[in-house]
Order: structure tokens, then C-alpha cells, then sequence
């Protein structure tokens, strides 16, 4: 979190506004920063982002109810038990999560019809954990924490707008975009860490399904994006989708991901934009499993991934329009889940701030 509110303090001072003369760039033109590919650019054009993610997780979840730690381990069956040092349901808990993701991003345009898009990305995951003594019962033994670190997996898209760049400055603007992307398999998926287990011994295992850095799968990620400004007043919807081609050299591939989201926002001035948004996600379970990733732990389950989830989110946008800092755009949003329906037990998101740059020439 701290990384994240370092980035919000070094990029502010880059869209300040002044009353010097200004450029014909407004706070509005992008969508706001946790909206990806919402925009085309015109030939020649290239534009530099970088984004820093931060999300947090607590508690546990079946469906949309609570569920206590002491409950998991004493009614929720292990799927490995049966095998060596296995016991007959579930013994370690999840209890935090904390993420951090950092996104470097390029676009360039090299005619009016399409812009390419990079982007790579490092993830720095924290998972806290609770482990129960023994194999029945609600003794705890200790806890234990796991932070693996690594690259992420690599996203390259073409974007087509089928409705016209606006002009710079228009106030009345439509635009129509389409994504055509794939995620390379460049992440990192085989990190490891020392757990706690029940018997009180600490091994290095390879740590479970959602704190690898990357996916191992070539993904589809396709998108349309709908965006709109009536002089202060813009407003947008976006859908998208991941659709893994394939298992990974481990043998399985997480769950297909399909994402809508809608937003208005309101610019009092040329250099600011506040928005509100709602985003909704359903993600399905793993299909297959890694042979490697075992043990009396949700995590640990491809059955135990993936649900439904709705988040609002609200933000701002701001831009310089001078001298050396015209268009420089600074974008912050803040996130809160208000409904979660989760195939669990699974941690439960709490809330998530994205803060990000972007400069094109």
C-alpha cells in the first residue's frame, strides 16, 4: 500500500492545473485508470502509462455467507486426504491478502485504423495464514505468512475504433472501440515459499493457484468500449472478456473471466473529472490441477476459485494543460466489493486503489 500512495505523491504534482494559457486536452478524454483499452489514438501517436494496483482480502467465504476459520477446518473436506500427512478436512486458513501489481503500458498508432498496445507487469502478493494443530479439532498451532514476487504475464492487443478519434477538445464526443488482445504466458507460475503444517514441520512447497504471478496459458482477452462526453458530462460501458486457449505446462488453466462495467463522470473544470463507476466479474473454477500444489488448505483446490463479484468504484482524473506538463493525465480510483458470491471457502476482496500516469506524443 505504501508503494502505492509513494506513486499517488510522485505523479500528482504532474497534473496540477495553473492559470497559464491552456491546451486543448481535457481531464475527460480517458476513461477512468482501472478501465484498460479504452481508447484509440491518431497516426503517429505513441502514449507511455504506468499504473500501480493495490487490493486487499480478508476473511473467508461459501457463496455469499461468512464463514469462520473454526468452521472451515472442522466441516470443509480436504481433497488430498487419503495421501501421506493429509488429514480428513481442512487445517490451514487463510485469514489477509494484500497485492500489489505494477503495469507499464505503450501504445502507438502507426495509421488512424489501429494502436498497438504493451503492457508487462510485476505482482507482489502477501497471503496470511492460520494453522491448526494436528488433524481434528480448533487448537491453532501458529501462523505463517507467504510473499512471493515476480514478473507478470504480458498483454499486446491491436485496438480498432470503429467510430472516429474524436477532435481534441470536442464537447461532444462519441467513440467506439474494439480490442482485439492476447496474454503471453510470461508470468511466473512455479513460485515457492515455507509453510506451517499441521505437524508443526516447515517445508518449501509451491505456493497455491492464486499467489503465481502469471497464468501459464495463452489467453484471448477481447473488448468493446463505448465512450461518450455532452460538454462536463461524460459517461461510458465496457465489456471484456479472458478466455484461456489452453492448460498450462502444469496441466491446468484458470477459469474463463468476463467483466462488464459502466461509468458517468462530471468535469467542473478543463483539468479535473470525478467518476463513478460499477464493475461486475464472473470467473470460473481451474480446470485441472497441478500435481505439485497440495495440502489441507483452501487455496490448494481448484474447485475452491473463481464466483461473482460486483464492485463500485469512484475517481478522479486530472491533467495538465500547460507547458511541460500539458497532457500529463494522473487518474486515481478507489474500489469496494458490494456483492460477492464466491465457490468457496475463498477469501473475501475488501477494497483496491489504482493510481496511474499516462503521457502520449
Amino acid at each position: 500500500m505504501k508503494h502505492v500512495l509513494s506513486c499517488a505523491g510522485a505523479l500528482a504534482a504532474l497534473a496540477l492545473p495553473t492559470l497559464a494559457h491552456a491546451h486543448n486536452v481535457y481531464a475527460d478524454d480517458h476513461a477512468p485508470i482501472g478501465v484498460m483499452a479504452d481508447h484509440a489514438h491518431k497516426q503517429g501517436e505513441f502514449m507511455v502509462s504506468f499504473r500501480a494496483m493495490h487490493m486487499e482480502m480478508s476473511g473467508n467465504q461459501i457463496g455469499t455467507d461468512d464463514v469462520a476459520a473454526d468452521t472451515i477446518v472442522t466441516t470443509v473436506p480436504n481433497r488430498f486426504a487419503g495421501m501421506p500427512m493429509q488429514p480428513p478436512t481442512l487445517r490451514i486458513v487463510p485469514t489477509e491478502m494484500r497485492t500489489d501489481m505494477y503495469m507499464l503500458g505503450m501504445m502507438y498508432a502507426p495509421s488512424d485504423a489501429v494502436t498497438l498496445m504493451v503492457m508487462g507487469h510485476y505482482i507482489e502478493k502477501e497471503m496470511d495464514h492460520l494453522t491448526y494443530q494436528g488433524g481434528m479439532g480448533t487448537t491453532v498451532l501458529g501462523t505463517f505468512q507467504t510473499n512471493p514476487k515476480a514478473l507478470g504475464d504480458t498483454k499486446v492487443a491491436a485496438l480498432f475504433p470503429l467510430i472516429g478519434i474524436p477532435e481534441a477538445g470536442a464537447m461532444r464526443a462519441d467513440e467506439l472501440t474494439l480490442k482485439a488482445g492476447i496474454s503471453l504466458p510470461t508470468g511466473s507460475t512455479d513460485e515457492t515459499a515455507t509453510v506451517l503444517t499441521p505437524m508443526g514441520m516447515q517445508p518449501t512447497v509451491r505456493v497455491p493457484y492464486m499467489m503465481q504471478a502469471g497464468t501459464g496459458t495463452w489467453d484471448l482477452e477481447p473488448a468493446l468500449t463505448y465512450k461518450a462526453r455532452r460538454g462536463a458530462i461524460g459517461f461510458g460501458a465496457q465489456a471484456a472478456a479472458s478466455i484461456r486457449l489452453d492448460s498450462n505446462k502444469w496441466g491446468y488453466a484458470f477459469g474463463d473471466t468476463y467483466e462488464a462495467t459502466a461509468w458517468a463522470s462530471y468535469r467542473p473544470a478543463q483539468w479535473i473529472s470525478l467518476s463513478s463507476r460499477a464493475k461486475a466479474r464472473t470467473m470460473g473454477r481451474i480446470d485441472g490441477i497441478d500435481p505439485n500444489i497440495m495440502g489441507p488448505v483452501q487455496t490448494a483446490n481448484p474447485d475452491f476459485q473463481g464466483g461473482e463479484r460486483v464492485d463500485l468504484l469512484a475517481g478522479v482524473n486530472l491533467v495538465g494543460t500547460h507547458g511541460a506538463l500539458a497532457g500529463h493525465r494522473l487518474g486515481i480510483e478507489l474500489g469496494l466489493p458490494i456483492y460477492q458470491d464466491l465457490n468457496g471457502p475463498q477469501m473475501a476482496a475488501d477494497w483496491n486503489l489504482t493510481v496511474g500516469w499516462q503521457k502520449a506524443f
